[in-house]
């Protein structure tokens, strides 16, 4: 028995793993959401080394998986495929369950409530299927499943274990190596962010890895603490090299923290790859942002965080495994999930942080906080 597998004593209905010949893991979110499922895989892994493992995922995240050790085949949904029109979307979503359907699952793990994945359990045909309890539809839900896992609300369990869950309710206890998230950045990637990097001449292991956006702004920190921030870190002599995805907004952030803070800086921003992302967090001492996918990313390379979070739960969805310093306020109405403070998107939690209290997390998480002597 593997050591990532319950006895079937203690589950009466256990999934025998030895008739598991191929297994379909199904994400349709985020980018970070993705990542965060990437244990799945490689528990999955560990207590059938001999079952193949897909997943299914939406086609711009794709590369959170991509390259996984334990990943046979990576299928994808193009989630804009309805712009081009319902017959365009039927064509492409039916080649995508052709191709689904040839590989003949006998385990379907949904990590979502979302039905798209009942549907996919019923016309796929596993002999075991698991998703998560759902209130809404029960009965059909149910139905379309041979084993529900419950989830734990109110912040209290990090989204990794909770998609964890999953395998726990078949009979797989996950061990440690394998709770970790696992983001492979690839040759190409690599080679790209290490000439990037020597022409600037900064040495890896040498900067900080600033990214201070997110695409929810009401979970970024304002654009005036940021730049005291980058302003006191060039002080202090750090090389800082900031990152953004190409959208115009966060393009627009991260010219105005440079503009107000008056300092030398690297500006990758909308520049990257996500896989190009990864290698620079990879190379990174120290990364430091809000709650979003590049401090997931961050952390599945094991650099060392600082992350500031406000409405949403650290919790839940903090860096996961890795050397890192939650940076918040003591507002005691967060974590909220709100769009911020009465949905007006901004977040009181996180405009009051001030920029002390981020060098306070980034000397701690860097051992510069250590008594000289």
């Amino acid at each position: 028995m593997s050591a990532s597998t319950a006895p079937s004593s203690y589950l009466p209905d256990a999934v025998p793993l030895a008739q598991v010949r191929r297994a379909l893991v199904i994400k349709l979110r985020h980018h970070g959401d993705v990542l965060l499922a990437s244990p799945v895989l490689s528990a999955l892994k560990a207590a059938a080394p001999h079952c193949e493992i897909d997943a299914l995922v939406f086609a711009d995240t794709a590369a959170m998986l991509a390259g996984h050790a334990a990943l046979a085949q990576l299928h994808s949904l193009d989630r804009n495929a309805k712009k081009r029109g319902a017959l365009n979307q039927l064509r492409e979503e039916w080649a995508v369950l052709s191709a689904l359907r040839t590989r003949q699952y006998d385990l379907i793990i949904h990590l979502t409530d979302h039905p798209r994945g009942a549907w996919l359990s019923r016309l796929l045909g596993a002999r075991w299927a698991v998703a998560p309890v759902r209130s809404k539809g029960a009965k059909w839900w149910k139905k379309s499943f041979t084993h529900l896992y419950k989830t734990v609300g109110g912040g209290r369990r990090h989204t990794v274990d909770t998609h964890l869950d999953a395998l726990r309710r078949i009979g797989i206890q996950p061990q440690d190596q394998a709770r970790k998230l696992s983001l492979v950045p690839g040759a190409t990637a690599e080679a790209s962010v290490d000439a990037r990097l020597s022409s600037l001449g900064v040495a890896a292991g040498s900067f900080i890895h600033f990214h201070p956006a997110s695409r929810w702004f009401f979970k970024c920190w304002p654009v005036a603490q940021c730049a005291g921030l980058l302003a006191q870190l060039s002080a202090r002599g750090e090389t800082v090299v900031i990152s953004g995805a190409p959208d115009a907004r966060e393009r627009g952030m991260v010219e105005a923290i440079l503009a107000q803070a008056g300092v030398a800086a690297i500006n990758l921003t909308g520049e990257l790859s996500l896989k190009e992302l990864a290698a620079l967090a990879a190379r990174a001492k120290l990364f430091i942002g809000v709650d979003s996918a590049p401090m997931h990313i961050a952390a599945a390379v094991g650099t060392p965080c600082v992350a500031l979070f406000g409405p949403s739960g650290d919790r839940e969805w903090g860096p996961w495994m890795v050397r890192h310093e939650i940076v918040t306020s003591a507002h005691p109405c967060r974590p909220c999930g709100q769009d911020g403070c009465g949905g007006g998107k901004v977040s009181e939690c996180l405009t009051t942080i001030p920029v002390a209290q981020v060098l306070a997390a980034v000397d701690r998480v860097l051992g510069n906080d250590k008594p000289r002597g």
